[in-house]
């Protein structure tokens, strides 16, 4: 597009002239060749300071609040005015489907294995990380080309309205609800509340359109009576009621976690075999599986493609090994109480079968609001219940884990710290090749640089 036209579609002014041939992007680290330089004037940093450095790294114009060094086009609102020019480039897309969803956890787990998926049946593009709010939205719809046959994206919200103004830039034709947990309950107060604003995906969606529902989720399940469009569930299924659409049976894990389950859709059957480690790894496979269905992919197709999945986002159930056989699981990218019990059930499941002595380096999980003590004492008890035989606690805000695991009197031993340096020293000392260490805390915690340098140092035996 032009300078002029973009500055057309979304009532800005244009100085300068210039064709833009490649996508938008907001960090110069991240550059789109020939792409938009999206100049936001932030609290910290104003993007427009960087348009230089845009232009070096690649980008043709900018789309700012003011004139930048580059050919611009000024409007007064950039994040609004970026949702306009995204949602002007879909619809422009007529063989593109759009494939949306959303949940409190396993929601880029959920993504990546959907686009592993789809890339098998045509040219894909997905959610990059977690760029799944009013900025990341559009900036991945803008990666889209008119060969682009599928559109994943990720959504999140952080209150009632937000998923309705996403999927009014990407209007989905397959939406997906993963589940509605305790994740940002501290901005919405309930779960309920939660649900109330999942589930705008599902009114998004056109009549023709397909809603995916985590049928194991009774708030997810109900959200079946806010669509228009036809609804397909997905899970295991309440036990002895009638099975999902998407049905998952029989599963197990080997042993360092790895999932293998029956998968069934419309009397067909496939037995699926999963690279990645986790507990959870099955729901979000089945997730994926029932919207690539949905999409029209077949039910063999699916099965084999699944097997073939590796993680494709960084620091989510994460194996690495070290060279004298420690075992290093860094799921450090972010946290909740559901994704923490699922990450620990993993570490436990891996020790029984491995015979390996289980580590759990856990940090504070974030925006849990005034219950936020509880739930930290909750996931202690947890990893003590499960049988983890040695908690180390990361900072003072994780002091409510260490508590919770020593008053459930399980009989392991729990090792609280000042910090990350603090912690990081501990383990260089204290673990060896027959443990296997859990790394995992909300993202600002940064615990990916204590597995980092778990699998770097190396310590002979265990003191503790």
């Amino acid at each position: 597009m032009s300078l002029a036209e973009i500055a057309d579609v979304v009532g800005g002014t244009a100085h300068g002239d210039a064709v833009v041939t490649g996508g938008a992007f907001l960090d110069t680290r991240t550059p789109e060749p020939g792409g938009l330089f999206v100049a936001i004037a932030g609290q910290r940093a104003d993007g427009h300071e960087f348009a230089r450095a845009a232009a070096e790294a690649g980008a043709v114009a900018a789309l700012g609040s003011r004139p930048t060094v580059l050919p611009t086009v000024v409007v007064d609102d950039v994040t609004a005015a970026l949702g306009v020019l995204a949602r002007h480039v879909v619809d422009r897309l007529p063989e593109v489907t759009v494939l949306a969803m959303t949940g409190s956890q396993g929601k880029t787990g959920t993504k990546d294995y959907l686009a592993h998926l789809l890339a098998e049946a045509g040219p894909t593009v997905a959610t990059r990380g977690n760029f799944n709010n009013e900025l990341g939205v559009p900036l991945t719809v803008l990666r889209a080309t008119p060969e682009t046959r599928y559109l994943v994206v990720e959504m999140g919200a952080r209150g009632v309205g937000h998923i309705a103004e996403l999927c009014a830039i990407a209007p989905p034709r397959v939406a997906a609800v993963l589940n509605v947990g305790t994740a940002h309950i501290g901005e919405f107060g309930s779960r309920e509340a939660i649900a109330a604003a999942k589930g705008e995906i599902v009114e998004a969606l056109p009549p023709d359109g397909t809603a995916v529902l985590n049928a194991d989720d009774e708030l997810v399940a109900a959200m079946a009576q806010r669509t228009v469009a036809a609804v397909t569930t997905f899970g295991s299924g309440p036990p002895g009621g009638p099975p999902p659409d998407v049905a998952v049976s029989e599963i197990t894990s080997d042993e360092l976690g790895r999932q293998s389950f029956e998968l069934a859709h419309r009397g067909s059957h496939a037995t699926v075999h999963l690279a990645q480690v986790g507990t959870h790894q099955w729901r979000n496979a089945a997730a994926a599986a029932a919207m690539a269905l949905a999409a029209g992919l077949d039910l063999d197709t699916v099965a084999d493609s699944l097997a073939d999945a590796v993680p494709a986002s960084r620091w989510r159930m994460e194996v690495g090994e070290r060279a004298d056989g420690l075992v290093v699981v860094n799921d450090a990218y972010n946290a909740n109480p559901e994704s923490m019990r699922a990450a620990l059930e993993t570490l436990a499941g891996i020790g029984a079968r491995s015979g390996r002595r289980t580590v759990a380096v856990l940090g504070q999980m974030l925006e849990l609001g005034a219950g936020a003590r509880d739930a930290h004492r909750g996931v202690g008890a947890h990893a003590a219940e499960s049988g983890v035989d040695v908690l180390v606690t990361v900072g003072p805000e994780a002091d409510g884990i260490a508590e919770g695991f020593e008053r459930a009197g399980r009989g392991g031993v729990s090792i609280p710290t000042a910090g990350r340096d603090a912690a990081a020293e501990w383990l260089r000392h204290n673990v060896s090749a027959a443990d296997v260490v859990l790394v995992k805390a909300s993202r600002g915690a940064a615990l990916e640089l204590i597995a980092e340098d778990l699998l770097v140092s190396e310590e002979e035996g265990s003191t503790t």
